[in-house]
């Protein structure tokens, strides 16, 4: 039986770290850190569009103020 010599053992030990690594990044089937991060883009996404949505409808609404306020000073 031959025994590693101290480069080989060394490689497997960086072997082991990075698999747990990478088990860390891309998860053992739960999901890891890049899966998290998409979930909070994905939420930070819908955030952006639900916040364009309420200045888009506000727009509206001070514009029909503007037209109302218009109207009322012409009488």
């Amino acid at each position: 039986m031959r025994m590693m010599n101290e480069f080989e053992a060394q490689v497997l030990s960086d072997l082991c770290v990075l698999k747990s690594q990478m088990n860390g990044l891309m998860g053992d089937g739960n999901g890891g850190r890049i899966a998290d991060l998409e979930r909070r883009m994905d939420r930070h996404e819908q955030n952006w569009q639900r916040a364009k949505g309420f200045l888009a409808a506000v727009s509206v609404l001070f514009a029909a103020i503007e037209v109302a306020v218009e109207a009322w000073f012409r009488r």
